[in-house]
C-alpha cells in the first residue's frame, strides 16, 4: 500500500506565496481523523424528488450555492452529489452507486435529459445545475472564500486549477491538491492520503476519479474527511485549469454540451452513445406511461384530503399506517413523522401501504432519502400492486427490496 502512495508525486499544500509541501512533508498523526464529521441528519423536509431512479432536489442554482456555503461555514456534513445521465444509467444496475445519491445531503440535476424528463412528468425541477454551474458560481461568489481542496485529475491539472483559482476566485480559496493517479479506491484511502488532506483544513474537497470511483471515494472516507462539504466534479479540475473549456451558453441551454465535450475529448462518444441507448428504453418503458397516467389519472383537489397516517411504536421500530393519496401536496405530516422518529433514535421504520392509493415522485423521492436515518432502514409492507408498479415505473422498486440504512 505504501509503494503505490509513494510512487505517484503528489502536492499537498498550496499557500498564498506559492511554496507547496511534497507527499513525505506531513506526518501521519494519531488524531488525523478525529475531527471528522461523517453525516448529517436526514433533513426530511428538503423538495426531494424521485427522476429517473434517483433522488433530486428541486433547487435552482442559487439555492444551491446558498446551501454548499451555509454547509462549509457551519461545519455541516453536506455530501453533494450531481447526478446526470450517466449516473442515471449506471445506477440501475449498480447498488452502491446508486445508494452513493441516495444518502447525499443535496443531489443536483447535471443533465437536460433529467431536466426535460422532469418536465414532462410535472416534477418541479427547472432548471439544470451543473457540477461545473456550481463551481463557477461558487468561484465568482463575494467573500469570504471557502477552503477547498483538490483531489484527483490528470498530471498538473489539480496543481493548475489551484494556482489559477486563487488568482481569479473571490468565493473560494485552494488549501491544497492531491493527484493521485489511477490507483484502486482501498490505496487513494490509505491513512497517508486522507490525513495530508484533512492537516491542509479544507472546508470544501472537490474529487475528479471519474464518477463510480469519486462517489465510492467520498463515501468509503465520509467518517474520515474533516471537510465538511464534499463534491465529486469530474471535469471540473480541468475547467479550473484551463485544459478543457466549457461549451457556449447557448449549447449548454439546447442541452448540447455533450456535443462540445465529444469534440474536446472524442473518448468520450462510447459513453455517451451507450447512456443514450439506455435511455431510450427507459423513456419508452418507464417515463412515457408515467407521462400517460399523469395526463389520463390526475386526482380531483379534493382528493389529497382522504389521505391518512396512522402509527404504531414497539420498542426501535414505528409502524406507519398509510391510506390514501400520497404526495407533493400532503407530505408534510409524513415529513414530521419521519422527523421525529430520527430525533428518537428510530432503528426501523415499517411502512404499511395496504390502504395507500397513489404516490407521486415527491413521496418516492422523500423515501429514497429516509433509509440513512435509521439503523434498519425502511421496510415496505403490503405494497398494494399499483404502488409497486408505479415505483417501478419511477425507475424505484429498489425500495421495496429487503434492505439497510448506509453504514
Amino acid at each position: 500500500m505504501s509503494t503505490a502512495i509513494t510512487s505517484v508525486d503528489i502536492d499537498l499544500d498550496l499557500h498564498a506565496d506559492g511554496a507547496t509541501a511534497t507527499a513525505g512533508a506531513a506526518p501521519v498523526s494519531a488524531g488525523a481523523f478525529a475531527g471528522a464529521a461523517p453525516w448529517s441528519p436526514v433533513d426530511f423536509q428538503r423538495p426531494v424528488h424521485a427522476l429517473l431512479g434517483l433522488p433530486v432536489d428541486a433547487v435552482g442554482l442559487a439555492a444551491a450555492v446558498d446551501r454548499v456555503r451555509e454547509a462549509a461555514f457551519l461545519g455541516t456534513p453536506c455530501m453533494v452529489s450531481t447526478p446526470n445521465l450517466n449516473f442515471a444509467m449506471g445506477a440501475r444496475s449498480d447498488a452502491p452507486f446508486r445508494e452513493s445519491v441516495a444518502t447525499s445531503d443535496l443531489s443536483l440535476a447535471d443533465g437536460m435529459p433529467l431536466v426535460w424528463v422532469a418536465r414532462l412528468l410535472g416534477v418541479p425541477v427547472r432548471q439544470r445545475v451543473s457540477g461545473a454551474g456550481l463551481f463557477e458560481a461558487l468561484a465568482d461568489h463575494p467573500a469570504p472564500p471557502i477552503d477547498v481542496f483538490f483531489f484527483g485529475g490528470p498530471d498538473g491539472a489539480a496543481h493548475a486549477a489551484c494556482r489559477r483559482v486563487n488568482e481569479t476566485a473571490q468565493g473560494l480559496h485552494c488549501v491544497g491538491f492531491a493527484a493521485p493517479g489511477f490507483g484502486s479506491v482501498d490505496q487513494l484511502s490509505a491513512d497517508a492520503y486522507l490525513s495530508r488532506i484533512n492537516a491542509c483544513r479544507p472546508q470544501f474537497v472537490v474529487a475528479a476519479l471519474g464518477a463510480k470511483k469519486g462517489q465510492e471515494w467520498l463515501q468509503r472516507n465520509r467518517h474520515r474527511l474533516a471537510a465538511p462539504v464534499r463534491c465529486h466534479l469530474g471535469a471540473v479540475i480541468n475547467f479550473a485549469a484551463g485544459t478543457l473549456r466549457r461549451a457556449p451558453r447557448w449549447l449548454q441551454r439546447a442541452g448540447l454540451e455533450w456535443l462540445w465535450r465529444i469534440t474536446q475529448e472524442p473518448a468520450l462518444w462510447r459513453r455517451y452513445a451507450t447512456d443514450g441507448l439506455a435511455f431510450l428504453g427507459v423513456l419508452a418503458f418507464g417515463v412515457l406511461p408515467l407521462a400517460i397516467a399523469r395526463g389520463t389519472g390526475r386526482l380531483p383537489d379534493d382528493a389529497w384530503d382522504r389521505a391518512t397516517l396512522a402509527q404504531q411504536h414497539a420498542g426501535d421500530t414505528w409502524t406507519l399506517m398509510l391510506g390514501g393519496p400520497w404526495g407533493a401536496r400532503n407530505l408534510q405530516p409524513l415529513r414530521d413523522v419521519l422527523a421525529r422518529a430520527q430525533s428518537e433514535g428510530v432503528a426501523r421504520v415499517r411502512l404499511v401501504m395496504r390502504d395507500a392509493t397513489h404516490v407521486d415522485s415527491a413521496f418516492i423521492g422523500l423515501l429514497m432519502i429516509a433509509p440513512r436515518a435509521f439503523a434498519h432502514g425502511v421496510e415496505w409492507v403490503d405494497t398494494p400492486r399499483r404502488i409497486a408498479r408505479t415505483l417501478r415505473l419511477h425507475r424505484a422498486g429498489w425500495l421495496l427490496a429487503p434492505r439497510s440504512a448506509h453504514a
